[in-house]
Formats: structure tokens, C-alpha cells, sequence
């Protein structure tokens, strides 16, 4: 692992998410700790993974296949490429990635869905480990306008797909069951984590869930690692389409209004200088965070480059608490702008 950490200083850090978003942290967060434990979303209805929890009654294995791929070993070696191969064709595994027909196969076996991930990342023989969120597949619920002639009416949409490709504006997101249980590895890890990453992806249905699961949100709130939210790139057509990055940070306090991190990260080339920026600092003051804009995307394009979202992360995760530094007032930490982590320059050489 080119650059990778070493040693016995390595931070715990916990990662929660779902898809691409959680595959560039997770690309990231191995670059400088090899303890690491990635939360998954489990409300996937669509594609290879919809079929499975519909005809298997397993938890969609998309996800979690993403998250072990990011921690394989060798991400770019032929096991890895292989569980995330899809099959092409029109035949009956037409569409299915190889991971989760393997994936499911393990969970038949072994009779656990956990058991089924230590197994997959023994072979792939991954840096960390993977849990699901929950070890019950989980719905997502969301009111939408802009569906209805009247744009003060909201239509309730059900089910990831649905929520993340329609047309209107999700104004809210529920989970069916709305009390499911977590899965007792995620709680252990959150209590023993140095630091918690919540972030990037899609926000309604792979970031915003996790903070609905009862006990997992309990965790989080009492968690004395340190919290960090990276923010998206841009706005995610259908599911956040002419969302401000300002928008992200009222969403989750909606969702979420008593839930604190200590830093947001936000790309510094997503937010103009000046006014949009005082804006996002000033949401900020909802999680009772500070902001932090660094360079974290690939040139061109809204992927967050593997090494300088890790050099970022390290240098936050790493860096004094501010209660122990005695910055925090009545509770609440004053919100300070920082165009750029180390002056715009990466700290460190990661490849």
C-alpha cells in the first residue's frame, strides 16, 4: 500500500457511508491508518443488489462490495477488479457483479451477514474491516415536491432508487423500519474510534441514514472521537440537484438538529472566496463545527482525489481537540475559515 502508515500510532477511524462517496474516503483514510472499519448503508433497491435482497432476502451487497474493494489489499489486483466485475449479456446474471453473487453465497454458508464480510475481506485481504449499518435491510422513505401542481404539496416516494433519480426536491428522508437495530461491531468500533468520518455521497440515502438508525446516532452523539463531514463535490442530480454546499449542512441539521462534528471539510475549489463562504461557515454553527476548504478534488472533475482528501483528513484527524485546546465556548466551537490546508499545498507527498 504506496504510502500507507505504519506502526502503532495508526488513529482508529471510523468510516460511515454508502457507494463512490465511501469508496474515495475509505481510498483515502487506508493511506494513513491501517485501523479502520467502514459502516454501510443497507437500503439499496436497485440494479444487481435490488434483485438479491428481493429474491435472497440478504442485505444488498452493492455497498458493502465497494467498501471491501476500497480496502482490498491491492485495489487495482485481479481479485479486486474481479468482485467488482459485472457480468454483461441478457442471460439470469446479466448485471450482477461477481462480489455480490460471492457475497451471497457467503451468507448462506456462514448464516451471518457479518461473518460473510470477514470472510470476503480475508480474501481480498483488506486493510480494515467492513460492517452493515444494520443487519436488516432497511427502506428509504422521502417527501418530495415539485411533483404536484401545487409546489407546497409533497408526494412520499419509497425506496433508494426511486428517492435518488426524482425530478421533484426531497425535503425529508425516513427509514422503514424506522427503529432498526444496529449491528454491534459499528457500535464497538464507534466507541473506540479516534476519529469518525461521516461523508462524502449521496446525501439522502447513503450519508443522512446513518444519523436515523436509533442507537447508531446515540453512538455518534457520545462518541468522543474526533467528527469529521466532508462534503460533497457538487450537487448530486435528482437527489440534491441546486444544492449549495450551505444546503448539505441545514439538510443534515434538519435531519439531525442535535448531532455536533467537530470539523466539516469542504473542497476550497466547490466554494468561491468571499460571500458563499461565510455562508457555509455560518451552517456550520448548526453542527457547532469549523470549516476547514482544501484542495481535495481531482482536476476537472467531482472525485475527490484519493491523496489529498487523505493528506486533509490526517492532518484534522491528528490535530489537537479544540475543547482541549481551550477554544470551545459555551459548547460550541467558534467557527474559523481555513482557505486551505497548509497553505494550499499537500503536507505530505501521498500518491
Amino acid at each position: 500500500m504506496s504510502g500507507a502508515a505504519t506502526g502503532d500510532d495508526d488513529p482508529a477511524v471510523v468510516a460511515l457511508g454508502g457507494g463512490h462517496g465511501l469508496y474515495a474516503t475509505l481510498s483515502a483514510v487506508r493511506r494513513f491508518t491501517h485501523d479502520i472499519t467502514a459502516v454501510v448503508t443497507v437500503a439499496d433497491d436497485g440494479g444487481s443488489s435490488g434483485r438479491l435482497r428481493a429474491e435472497l432476502g440478504m442485505l444488498p451487497p452493492g455497498d458493502l462490495r465497494m467498501a471491501l474493494a476500497a480496502l482490498a489489499e491491492d485495489p487495482e489486483g485481479v481479485w479486486a477488479r474481479t468482485v467488482q466485475h459485472r457480468f454483461g449479456g441478457t442471460g439470469a446474471l446479466a448485471g450482477h457483479s461477481v462480489g455480490n453473487l460471492v457475497l451471497a453465497g457467503l451468507a448462506e454458508v456462514l448464516g451471518d451477514p457479518v461473518a460473510a464480510l470477514g470472510a470476503a475481506a480475508t480474501i481480498l485481504r483488506c486493510t480494515g474491516r467492513v460492517v452493515p449499518m444494520s443487519p436488516t435491510a432497511l427502506t428509504i422513505e422521502a417527501d418530495v415536491s415539485g411533483l404536484e401542481a401545487d409546489p407546497r404539496v409533497s408526494r412520499c416516494i419509497r425506496g433508494q432508487v426511486a428517492v435518488a433519480t426524482t425530478p421533484g426536491k426531497v425535503r425529508r428522508v425516513r427509514l422503514i423500519p424506522s427503529d432498526p437495530p444496529t449491528v454491534p461491531e459499528a457500535l464497538a468500533a464507534i466507541e473506540h474510534a479516534d476519529a469518525v468520518i461521516l461523508g462524502p455521497g449521496s446525501w439522502f440515502t447513503s450519508v443522512i441514514p446513518h444519523m436515523l438508525v436509533p442507537d447508531l446516532r446515540a453512538a455518534l452523539m457520545h462518541s468522543d472521537a474526533v467528527k469529521v463531514l466532508v462534503l460533497n463535490l457538487a450537487a448530486e442530480p435528482g437527489e440534491t440537484a441546486g444544492f449549495s454546499a450551505e444546503r448539505h449542512l441545514h439538510v443534515l441539521s434538519q435531519h439531525a438538529p442535535d448531532f455536533a462534528v467537530d470539523h466539516v471539510l469542504v473542497d476550497s475549489g466547490s466554494v468561491p472566496e468571499g460571500r458563499e463562504r461565510e455562508h457555509v461557515a455560518r451552517a456550520a454553527e448548526q453542527l457547532r463545527a469549523r470549516v476547514t476548504f482544501a484542495d481535495v478534488a481531482e482536476a476537472g472533475t467531482d472525485r475527490h482525489h484519493p491523496g489529498k482528501l487523505a493528506a486533509a483528513l490526517d492532518q484534522l484527524v491528528r490535530q489537537p481537540r479544540p475543547e482541549l485546546a481551550g477554544l470551545r465556548v459555551e459548547g460550541r466551537h467558534p467557527v474559523q475559515q481555513v482557505r486551505s490546508v497548509s497553505g494550499g499545498k499537500e503536507r505530505v507527498s501521498w500518491r
